[in-house]
């Protein structure tokens, strides 16, 4: 007696697009939309986009590249040997910057540099840099005077954007009491409705079923935040 094949759910990867017209405007970014968009018109050379994992900062940090012909670097990799080379475009983008994980002396070298290069940079942080403790008392003074951009959490309004456009994209047919519900079930940010259509995407394809109100209930009733 020969078994029916079994339905096998792949990790498929689903690329983020940091496209400016996949981005998302709402009340909770933009702010930090009109700073992009509006460069090289800004209040300082060297600005520093704030906000929790998951608010959209990689994205419009990505929109201000694209425009400024912008390198990357992650704080936590920034070397003082590499700083000149880092700035070679004029533009340089510095994510995940924070106390304790950057190189100090590097950093400070960063900022002295732009400013003598006349050099634009954006820099993102979880938390303002006012509120870290810096060894180096000339760089903590540089860092206070930054002009800070905040990007709060997403509203309703636009989380539930966020998940209809996610599940568009992994082409997932859904209704609005699936995303009224994924709305009241999950963190407040970019990342937990990414890791919950996923989960649903994965979820679905496994078990053969649509995605609906019905499978997110089962799956969400014991973790409600995934």
């Amino acid at each position: 007696m020969t078994s029916s094949p079994r339905q096998v759910a792949l990790a498929l990867a689903h690329a983020e697009n940091f496209a400016r017209d996949d981005f998302l405007a709402g009340s909770s970014n933009e702010a930090a939309l009109a700073l992009v968009t509006r460069w090289p018109d800004w209040p300082d050379r060297t600005v520093v986009l704030v906000g929790p994992e998951g608010s959209g900062k990689s994205h419009l940090a990505a929109i201000w590249a694209a425009e400024a012909g912008a390198r990357f670097v992650a704080a936590r990799a920034l070397a003082y040997a590499d700083i000149p080379a880092a700035l070679a475009t004029g533009a340089l983008v510095v994510e995940d910057l924070a106390e304790r994980v950057v190189d100090e002396r590097a950093l400070f070298h960063l900022l002295n540099l732009a400013r003598e290069e006349s050099a634009f940079m954006l820099l993102t942080a979880h938390t303002p840099p006012a509120t870290w403790t810096i060894a180096i008392r000339d760089l903590a003074s540089r860092l206070r005077a930054l002009p800070v951009v905040t990007v709060a959490p997403p509203d309703d309004a636009l989380l539930r954007a966020v998940i209809v456009k996610m599940c568009a994209d992994r082409q997932l047919a859904i209704d609005e009491a699936l995303v009224a519900y994924l709305t009241t079930r999950i963190n407040r940010s970019f990342a937990a409705a990414r890791q919950a259509v996923a989960w649903l995407d994965h979820e679905a394809l496994r078990q053969q079923r649509p995605v609906t109100r019905a499978l997110a209930s089962e799956l969400f009733r014991d973790h409600p935040q995934p």
